[in-house]
This record gives C-alpha cells, sequence and structure tokens, in this order.
C-alpha cells in the first residue's frame, strides 16, 4: 500500500473576482522508503502540493490518501492529530525557539502528545533524535550558539521525535550555503536509507531534487515529468525537462 495517494487532486482558490486553479487534477503514488523531490518555479502548484500532503490544506476536487486512509473529509482535530503523529515538518525557515536549548526544541512536539509524556521520556527520545542527526553533543546548545546546518538538522531531529511515517521538507537548504545544504541532504538520504523514512521534497533546484529517488517536476498544476532513481551523474538525459519546470 502506498504512503501517499493522490487522486484527479484539485485545487481551486478564489482570489477576490480571480480564481486561480493551483493543481489541475494530480495523481500521484509514493510508497514506503522512496524519496522523492517535488521541483517547480513559483505558482507551480508545488507548495499547494505539499499543504495538502501535510494535511494543512484540502483538495477542492480528488481524493488524497495517507497510509490508506483518506483524509480529505477529515475534522479539524483528526487532522492536527496525524499532523503531529505520521507526519514531520522541515521548512526553509528553521522555526526553532531562540531562548531553548536544542534538545528542548526537539521535545516540542512531544508536548503535544496524549496522553500527557513524562518529561523524562521526552527528553531520551529527544536525545535519540538528534543522535539520529549526529548531534549529541550540541543537545544543551542554544540555537545562537549553532551553525546553519546544524539547526536544520535539529529541525530534522524535531520532524523525528514522533517517529513519523512520512518527512516534507518544504525548501530545507533555500537559507544554507552549497557545503552545508549537501551536509543536510547527505542526512535526509541516510535517514532514509537507515531507517526507511518517506522523503517527500520541495524545491526549485535541480541539484538539490537529484538527491532523491525520484524527481517529480511540476508546472502550471500538473505533473510535467515523474523520473525514478535518477544517478548523479547521470542526471543529463533528464535535465532538459526538470530544466524546464524550474524555470
Amino acid at each position: 500500500m502506498p504512503v501517499i495517494t493522490l487522486e484527479s487532486v484539485k485545487k481551486v482558490y478564489k482570489l477576490g473576482e480571480n480564481t486561480v486553479h493551483a493543481l489541475r487534477g494530480v495523481s500521484l503514488d509514493i510508497t514506503a522508503g522512496e524519496f522523492v523531490s517535488i521541483i517547480g518555479p513559483s505558482g507551480s502548484g508545488k507548495s499547494t502540493m505539499m499543504h495538502i500532503l501535510g494535511c494543512l490544506d484540502r483538495p477542492s476536487e480528488g481524493r488524497y490518501l495517507l497510509n490508506g486512509r483518506d483524509v480529505s473529509s477529515l475534522s479539524r482535530d483528526e487532522l492536527a492529530e496525524i499532523r503531529n503523529k505520521q507526519i514531520g515538518f522541515v521548512f526553509q525557515g528553521f522555526n526553532l525557539l531562540p531562548r531553548t536549548t536544542a534538545v528542548e526544541n526537539v521535545e516540542v512536539p512531544l508536548l503535544y502528545s496524549r496522553p500527557v509524556m513524562p518529561p523524562a521520556e521526552r527528553r531520551e527520545r529527544a536525545l535519540k533524535a538528534l543522535a539520529a542527526v549526529g548531534l549529541s553533543d550540541r543537545a544543551d546548545h542554544h540555537p545562537n550558539q549553532l551553525s546553519g546546518g546544524q539547526q536544520q538538522r535539529v529541525a530534522i531531529a524535531r520532524a523525528l521525535v514522533n517517529e513519523p511515517s512520512l518527512i516534507l521538507a518544504d525548501e530545507p537548504t533555500g537559507n544554507l550555503d552549497t557545503k552545508t545544504s549537501i551536509d543536510v541532504m547527505h542526512a535526509l538520504q541516510d535517514l532514509r536509507e537507515r531507517r526507511g523514512i518517506t522523503i517527500v521534497l520541495i524545491t526549485h533546484e535541480s541539484d538539490i531534487a537529484a538527491y532523491g529517488t525520484r524527481i517529480v517536476a511540476v508546472r502550471d498544476g500538473v505533473v510535467l515529468n515523474d523520473t525514478p532513481n535518477i544517478p548523479r551523474d547521470k542526471l543529463e538525459e533528464v535535465a532538459q525537462p526538470v530544466a524546464m519546470a524550474a524555470q
């Protein structure tokens, strides 16, 4: 069973007198353990797709199944529970609390767990998540004591702490330099390879998209190209349609 299934998903927004067709009937399956990069320019629909995948928005038409469950018509409370337990989010901005340590930042999602989790268990799980991204020795550091790459890895640990089946990463390297971006992408690859976590990455950069096991290029609300398992040394063979989507 796929982790993600989109069936003819459409999303229409009303902006005053204007109608915006953000998604125009997207169908997509993503199976467990895939690392799927969704690439496209501004206005392509990739961010709208991310919001729907993250249960932050609903399709205007079509169905979205997460782990076999149709989430398109669930209540706000049900969607909030799914976001907390089944999905981990990583954003371009690290969104760390500046006056709390790395381990305390990672603990934040656990504060909303029901039943309430004991503090010792929260800390143990947060330290385990930091270890998974190679930051055990930075647990008691505050964000201003960490590099940009380390802050993003804290954000990844925070996404991991509830042991989700899916991580959604929205432009996670957008605020990072090239070397740090590579380190972060390797951390995401390592999580998929060692822990089998399904990762969906949103990006407009073809070199970042190439870290995925599959590249889905979108433009004008439709899937332009869907290419599986592209080795980096053969990226030029599919570079043209991907480049078109990113323009």
